[in-house]
């Protein structure tokens, strides 16, 4: 007995040995991890002192996200003031990036854009009043909006919307017409030209909100949002034709709940919803994105450490912390990750796959 105890403990030793040695060393685990996230910051210009600056070059970050004001101080400017001023600041964060840097805005036109027309940049009208327009006109208004976007240095908008506007007192998209409608095949129409006209100028367009945010009445950004008893099927049919014709290349996650579709987590954080509905039914093969995991939706129910944990393991490939609701220590998001990935919490698997993902998304490009 004594024998089988020693040899089990050796055993077990043996095997723990090989899982470290399998792992990537620490600096690599970082630039893995650092390709999976997409952050915000506050600088209007960037220097040699600039924060995300050294987080780009230590971690090799994924992608930054660009506003023009700071969510608690309309009046301060955060990223945006000119078309001049955001080439310059483009254009130094590409020029620092060893690796293809994702330069993404929300800018679906509307209520919702971050180059405005009182900065100097062109008006877009919103998805609701485009939706009522002919297709070569919604052509030649996304078709500007794509030029616009490329000649600022950005190259990933988070845009076109595919939630269809199901609940009339739905404040957060169709209080802000955010939807082409409640017909899926007029959102898909319009999500169509929306997509190709982004693609044309070389920018990645991101569909959202998966599984759908239109027929909510809460919004996420504030508390918990339960879509159990008015979320229905074809909100996913958008999503499922546009995926057969090849059109899409990220997906953002809503910070929804549905107990049909999973009993315990949002949808953000949920491997039902992700990974086996997104992925398994609706065949997706490209990258997820969660929206910005500082909504109160997540941030009051969920410490940091489930967060990124359940996220990435749930099928979500690159984490968004926009900084606009709270202030989020880059080295320390990293540091907590790594330390999920060490003790086995989050699978290596899992950031192997993201990050092979990411990779196959700039070969879609020519040029970033």
């Amino acid at each position: 007995m004594k024998k089988f105890f020693i040899l089990f403990i050796g055993i077990v030793l043996t095997l723990g040995a090989t899982n470290t040695a399998k792992l990537p060393s620490d600096e690599k685990l970082q630039k893995m991890i650092g390709r999976m996230l997409l952050i915000g910051f506050p600088d209007e210009t960037i220097d040699k002192n600039s924060e995300i600056l050294r987080h780009i070059k230590k971690y090799e970050l994924g992608g930054v996200i660009l506003f023009d004001r700071f969510y608690n101080d309309k009046d301060k400017i955060k990223n945006i003031s000119s078309p001049k001023q955001l080439q310059l600041l483009t254009s130094a964060l590409k020029n620092i990036s060893k690796k293809p840097l994702l330069i993404s805005v929300d800018q679906e036109g509307g209520k919702v854009a971050r180059l405005k027309s009182s900065y100097g940049f062109k008006k877009i009208p919103s998805a609701q009043k485009i939706s009522k327009l002919n297709e070569r006109e919604a052509k030649n208004i996304y078709k500007t909006l794509a030029q616009m976007l490329n000649d600022s240095g950005i190259n990933t908008n988070f845009a076109p919307v595919v939630d269809l506007a199901i609940n009339s007192k739905n404040k957060v998209i169709v209080g802000l017409e955010r939807s082409y409608g409640n017909n899926p095949d007029k959102v898909i129409k319009y999500a169509k030209i929306f997509i190709n006209s982004l693609k044309s100028e070389n920018i990645f367009s991101v569909l959202k909100h998966f599984p759908g945010h239109g027929s909510s009445l809460d919004d996420s950004h504030k508390g918990f949002v339960d879509i159990t008893n008015t979320w229905s099927k074809k909100e996913l049919k958008p999503y499922k034709e546009l995926i057969k014709s090849n059109d899409v290349e990220m997906i953002m996650t809503a910070h929804v709940f549905n107990s049909n579709l999973d009993k315990k987590y949002p949808a953000t954080l949920s491997y039902n919803v992700n990974t086996k509905l997104l992925r398994g039914q609706l065949g997706y093969k490209n990258i997820i994105i969660s929206d910005d995991l500082q909504m109160k939706a997540i941030s009051k129910h969920y410490s940091l450490e489930q967060t990124v944990t359940l996220a990435i393991n749930s099928g979500v490939d690159i984490l968004l912390f926009a900084n606009q609701l709270a202030n989020q220590d880059i080295d320390e998001l990293i540091k907590i990750i790594l330390a999920q990935i060490k003790n086995g919490s989050i699978s290596l698997d899992k950031i192997l796959e993201s990050n092979a993902r990411i990779k196959q998304l700039h070969k879609k490009r020519i040029s970033l």
